[in-house]
C-alpha cells in the first residue's frame, strides 16, 4: 500500500519534471503524451491502492514519507492517509485528469507554449493529490496553495489579453480570502486540539467548546467558500472561463472546486459539534445553487453556462454536507465530475468545430455535423437535467432525499433549483445542437468539422460513465454501496429521519417531474431564438449585479483610499515626515558648523574662556 499510494501522488510530479527538464528538447506531441501517460499511471496505480484497500484488514492506512516539521508541540510528518474517503477522491481525480490530459492534446494542437500547458496540468493534478493524500492540516493546505497558484497560471493562459490577465488575479484575490478562514480554521485547532493530523483532531475533537467548534466550522465554510465558489466568494469562477476549455474541465469537474466540499467532508467530526454551523453551510449551498442557476439561465456564453451550472452544483453538494448527507455529497461529487467533464470537453469539440465561437445565438444545427460530440453531450445533457437512469438523477435524488428529512424549506429551494437546471441545460442544449443553422458566418460557409479521437475517445469513455454512474450508489444497494464504503471514514453522522418507502418514491417521483417541467419550458419557449431573448434578462445576465456590488462597496472605495495615500498620505504625511527630520537635522548642523571652523585659534580661545569660565564659579563659590 505504501509504495502505491506515493506512486499515486509521485507520477504527476515526475511528469511535471520530465516536461520541465526536457520539454525544450521534446515534440509537442511527445509532451502530451509524457503528461498523459503519467497522469494514466497515476491512475493505475490508485486503482491498485483501492483493491488493497477494499481486501485489507485495516481501512486506515498511514503512509509516513519523512519528518517535516519539527518545532516544540508543533510536529508535521509528511505523511499520506489511503483511507476510503481520499482514495475515492483519488481515483476520480486521476481518471478524469487523464481524460481531459489526452484531450488536451488534439484541443491544444497547434497553440503557443502547450509545453507550459502540460506542465502547469502536471503540478496541478499533483498539487490536487496532495491535497485528498495528506493526513495533517498542513499539508493538505500545501496542497491547497499549489491547486490556487496553478488555476492562476492556467486561467491566466492567454496572459496577452486583458480579459485572462484579469479573470487570473480575480480567482487568485478570491481564493486568498478563502485562505484566511482555512488558515483561522487551523489556528483554532492547534491552540486548542494542539495538534493539526486528522486522525488526532477526529479523536481529540469531543474537547473542543461549543463555541470554538463553531467558529472552528465557520472558518472551514470560508476557506470553502473560497475554493469551491460559493457565496460570497463564488464570483471568480464563471470568470475563470478565460483559460483554455480543457482548464476548465479540469478545475470544474476533477480538481480545484472540488476542493472546499472535500475539506468540509473530511472534516465532519468537527462539523458534528456544531448544529448551528452545519445550518449555515446548508443555507449557504442552498442560496447558491439557487443563485447561480437562476443566472444561468440568461448567459450567452455556452461556456458561462456551464460555469454557473458548476457553482450551482457544487451549492448542492454543499447542501448536503450542511444537512450531514455526507456521502450522498461525495456521490454528487463523482457522478458531478463525469458529466460536467463531459459537457466542458463537448463544449471544447463543439468550440473548436467553430473556430473559436462560444456565443450559443451564433450556433445552432449542430447535431448533424457532429457525429460523436452531439450524442455524447446529449447523454450528458440528461445526466445533470436529472432524467433516470442517468447518474445525475440518483445523485442529485440522493441529496435531495436527505435534505427533505433535515429541511422542508431547503428541500424546496433544491426542488426548485432542480427545475432552472433542467431548463437552463435545456436551453444551452436546443441552442446548440438544434433549432436552425446561425453559424455561417462564424464558419465562413464551410461546414463544421468533428474532433480528431484524442478529443472524442475521451467524449465516449465519460458518457459511459455518466450513463452508467448511479450504479455506484443505488437506493435498493446498501452493502457495497459507495455509501457503505465511505460510512467508517465519517464517524459520528447527525441522525436523520430516514424516510419511508413510499415517500422515498414519491421524493423520485417529484425530481423527474421537476427534470421534466425544466425540459418542457426550454423547449417550448426556445423553438426562436428572435422570440425567446426576452426572457434573458438583463438582471440575471449581470450576475444579480453581484460584481458591481462589490465594486460600488469594497473596490471603488479602497481605490479612492489608496488615490488619497498616493496623493495625500505618501507626498504629505509620510515624505512631509521624512522631509522635516532631514530639515531640522540639517539646520542643526549648520548651526554646529560654525563651531567647528577648524582653525587651532578658536579652538584655544574657547579652551581659554572655558576654562575662565571654570576658575571664576570655583572661587566664587569659594568665598
Amino acid at each position: 500500500m505504501a509504495h502505491l499510494a506515493t506512486l499515486t501522488l509521485l507520477l504527476p510530479l515526475l511528469g511535471f519534471l520530465l516536461i520541465l527538464v526536457n520539454g525544450s528538447r521534446m515534440s509537442e506531441r511527445a509532451v502530451g503524451v509524457v503528461a498523459t501517460s503519467a497522469v494514466g499511471l497515476s491512475f493505475v496505480f490508485a486503482v491498485a491502492s483501492f483493491v488493497v484497500l477494499l481486501h485489507g484488514s485495516s481501512r486506515e492506512v498511514t503512509v509516513h514519507l519523512f519528518t517535516w516539521i519539527d518545532v516544540g508541540t508543533l510536529q508535521i510528518p509528511a505523511a499520506l492517509l489511503v483511507d476510503p474517503l481520499s482514495i475515492t477522491m483519488t481515483l476520480f481525480v486521476t481518471g478524469i485528469s487523464a481524460l481531459i490530459h489526452l484531450y488536451s492534446i488534439g484541443y491544444m494542437r497547434g497553440e503557443r507554449d502547450v509545453r507550459k500547458f502540460f506542465l502547469y496540468l502536471n503540478l496541478f493534478v499533483f498539487s490536487m493529490l496532495t491535497l485528498v493524500l495528506a493526513n495533517t492540516l498542513v499539508l493538505t493546505f500545501v496542497g491547497w496553495e499549489g491547486v490556487g497558484v496553478c488555476s492562476y497560471w492556467l486561467i491566466s493562459y492567454y496572459f496577452d489579453r486583458d480579459s485572462a490577465a484579469s479573470a487570473g488575479k480575480k480567482a487568485f484575490i478570491y481564493n486568498r480570502v478563502g485562505d484566511a478562514g482555512m488558515l483561522l480554521a487551523m489556528f483554532l485547532l492547534f491552540s486548542h486540539l494542539h495538534t493539526l493530523t486528522y486522525l488526532t483532531i477526529f479523536h481529540r475533537a469531543g474537547t473542543l467548546s461549543p463555541t470554538i467548534a463553531t467558529l472552528t466550522v465557520l472558518a472551514l465554510l470560508l476557506g470553502a467558500t473560497g475554493k469551491s465558489a460559493q457565496i460570497p466568494l463564488f464570483n471568480w469562477l464563471p470568470d475563470a472561463m478565460e483559460g483554455p476549455t480543457p482548464v476548465s474541465a479540469l478545475i470544474h469537474a476533477a480538481t480545484m472546486v472540488t476542493a472546499g466540499v472535500y475539506l468540509l467532508v473530511r472534516m465532519s467530526p468537527v462539523l458534528a459539534l456544531s448544529s448551528s454551523g452545519r445550518l449555515t453551510i446548508a443555507v449557504i449551498g442552498g442560496a447558491t445553487a439557487f443563485v447561480a442557476a437562476t443566472i444561468a439561465t440568461a448567459q450567452k456564453d455556452i461556456k458561462k453556462v456551464l460555469a454557473f451550472s458548476t457553482v450551482s452544483q457544487i451549492g448542492y453538494m454543499v447542501l448536503a454536507v450542511g444537512s450531514g448527507a455526507y456521502a450522498a455529497a461525495i456521490f454528487l461529487m463523482v457522478a458531478h465530475a463525469f458529466y460536467k467533464a463531459l459537457l466542458f470537453l463537448g463544449s471544447g469539440s463543439v468550440i473548436h468545430s467553430l473556430h473559436g465561437e462560444q456565443d450559443m445565438r451564433r450556433m445552432g444545427g449542430l447535431a448533424k455535423y457532429l457525429p460523436w460530440t452531439y450524442p455524447t453531450f446529449l447523454v450528458a445533457w440528461l445526466a445533470i437535467a436529472g432524467i433516470p437512469p442517468f447518474a445525475g438523477f440518483w445523485a442529485k435524488g440522493d441529496v435531495l432525499t436527505n435534505v427533505y428529512a433535515y429541511s422542508k424549506g431547503l428541500w424546496i429551494v433544491g426542488v426548485l433549483t432542480a427545475v432552472l437546471t433542467a431548463y437552463y441545460m435545456s436551453r444551452l442544449f436546443v441552442l446548440t445542437f438544434r433549432g436552425t443553422e446561425r453559424f455561417r458566418e462564424v464558419t465562413h460557409g464551410s461546414d463544421p468539422h468533428e474532433s480528431p479521437w484524442v478529443m472524442t475517445v475521451p467524449l465516449a469513455v465519460l458518457a459511459v460513465l455518466a450513463t452508467l454512474g448511479g450504479a455506484l450508489a443505488l437506493p435498493w444497494v446498501h452493502v457495497d454501496s459507495l455509501a457503505h464504503f465511505l460510512a467508517p471514514t465519517f464517524g459520528y453522522v447527525p441522525p436523520l429521519v430516514a424516510a419511508s418507502t413510499a415517500a422515498q418514491w414519491t421524493l423520485a417521483l417529484v425530481d423527474v417531474a421537476a427534470a421534466l417541467l425544466g425540459l418542457l419550458v426550454a423547449f417550448t419557449i426556445w423553438r426562436s431564438i428572435h422570440e425567446s431573448s426576452r426572457y434573458e434578462r438583463p438582471f440575471l445576465e449581470h450576475v444579480w449585479h453581484w460584481d458591481d456590488a462589490y465594486d460600488a462597496v469594497i473596490g471603488r472605495p479602497l481605490t479612492r483610499a489608496a488615490q488619497i495615500a498616493n496623493d495625500v498620505v505618501e507626498p504629505r504625511l509620510i515624505d512631509g515626515a521624512v522631509a522635516g527630520v532631514a530639515v531640522a537635522v540639517r539646520r542643526s548642523a549648520e548651526g554646529v558648523r560654525k563651531v567647528q571652523s577648524g582653525f587651532v585659534r578658536h579652538y584655544a580661545l574657547a579652551m581659554v574662556l572655558g576654562i575662565g569660565v571654570v576658575f571664576v564659579y570655583l572661587v566664587a563659590r569659594v568665598g
